[in-house]
């Protein structure tokens, strides 16, 4: 598995927000319930996203070796009037530039604190593009827009996604990732519009100890095939597995139990 570049993140994390912005000043409406984070409203998660950026963009330009408490970030909740679309792109356009050039300025190999034991800012150019491909997708859904996203950024934020359930196992016994283990079962993700240049087939193990997992075309126990944006989609529970465009074979309670415990903790 190859990484894309760290001035490839940095290019999807502008677009990500360029295109959040053009969410937010759709006339949508900020107060309407995402449906994919129903605690939320759509305001409520585009705030959640910037201050997630200025928290990173601290972190990196201040090389911080240990976590930022989030009421210690300027501005990271967002303007102090509710409803205002201007007012809300305007920061976030504003928490965009700050994050692309504290990461191009420091580059992919600063030492930065990070939760996922790769305390680099590199980790949180992957992390933030991959946040924002996310979490734009849930403000399409709330705004009732469509939803697009780079064949190798979808394949990278899977990628991520599995590499991030590894850790939570390894670090986090207790969590409920943990039911995960137990040897004889597999998953098999076949996005089938991929181009050519990216390998978008992944097969996932669950062994006794931990998951194992590659890129390739194997036989699984149980199989998601549809387009590669709805299989990033549905495989970060942001799709239902029954939407017309996925297709499950084989044990669909497999992929269900997955979906269930595969999480951050």
């Amino acid at each position: 598995m190859t990484l894309l570049t760290h001035d490839r993140y940095c290019e999807e994390i502008a677009h990500q927000v360029g295109l959040l912005r053009a969410v937010v000043t759709s006339g949508a409406d900020l107060s309407a319930t995402v449906p994919t984070c129903p605690d939320w409203t759509l305001e409520q998660l585009v705030r959640h996203t910037g201050g997630a950026l200025r928290w990173v963009e601290l972190l990196v330009r201040t090389r911080a070796q240990e976590d930022i408490p989030e009421e210690r970030v300027p501005l990271g909740e967002g303007p102090s009037a509710a409803g205002d679309a201007g007012a809300l792109d305007a920061w976030l356009a504003e928490t965009g530039e700050l994050l692309v050039d504290a990461l191009r300025e420091a580059g992919p190999d600063a030492k930065v604190w990070a939760w996922a034991g790769i305390p680099t800012s590199g980790f949180w150019a992957r992390r933030m593009a991959h946040e924002l491909t996310v979490h734009r997708a849930d403000a399409t859904l709330a705004a009732g827009l469509p939803y697009e996203v780079a064949p190798e950024i979808a394949a990278d934020a899977i990628d991520e996604w599995l590499e991030i359930v590894e850790f939570v196992q390894r670090t986090m016994p207790h969590d409920e990732a943990k039911e995960l283990r137990g040897a004889g079962r597999s998953i098999h993700l076949h996005a089938t519009d991929a181009p050519p240049e990216v390998d978008a087939e992944w097969v996932v193990e669950l062994t006794d100890d931990v998951i194992v997992w590659r890129r390739g075309h194997e036989k699984a126990t149980v199989a998601l095939r549809g387009p590669l944006t709805a299989v990033l989609l549905a495989f970060y529970r942001r799709l239902p597995l029954d939407s017309p465009e996925l297709e499950v074979l084989g044990e669909r309670e497999l992929l269900e139990f997955w979906l269930e415990r595969a999480t951050f903790g």
